[in-house]
């Protein structure tokens, strides 16, 4: 799956750094096409990702996406620390759930979570 979003993000325009994640998630740095909106681009993402597993039954029942995306604008100082993170994604998520961090994130920075 992976793969298929990365063709997807350069088919779009998106040039790809890292894609990496859990069964329940996944991390894409990439640098955004200033002709799309980052909402048009996950629409995009989503909508085919879907339509190819379910098309390809690779899972017996059917999948679908969250409702909602997290996506954060990333500094040149900082493009390492952020490929690495994405790259150690396991070894990351043995001491933290992507939930949990999601939750710290949102608390640390004073953003309103609309989860609660």
């Amino acid at each position: 799956m992976h793969n298929y979003i990365r063709e997807e993000l350069i088919e779009l325009g998106c040039p790809v750094r890292i894609i990496n994640g859990m069964p329940d998630h996944i991390h894409a740095l990439f640098l955004l096409n200033p002709k799309k909106s980052m909402a048009d681009v996950i629409k995009q993402i989503k909508g085919s990702s879907s339509h190819s597993i379910n098309g390809e039954n690779l899972i017996l029942e059917k999948f679908a996406w969250q409702t909602g995306y997290a996506a954060y604008s990333v500094s040149e100082s900082q493009l390492e620390i952020v490929y690495n993170y994405i790259k150690n994604q396991k070894q990351h998520h043995l001491k933290k759930t992507g939930q949990n961090e999601f939750y710290e994130f949102i608390k640390l920075h004073g953003l309103n979570n609309s989860d609660d």
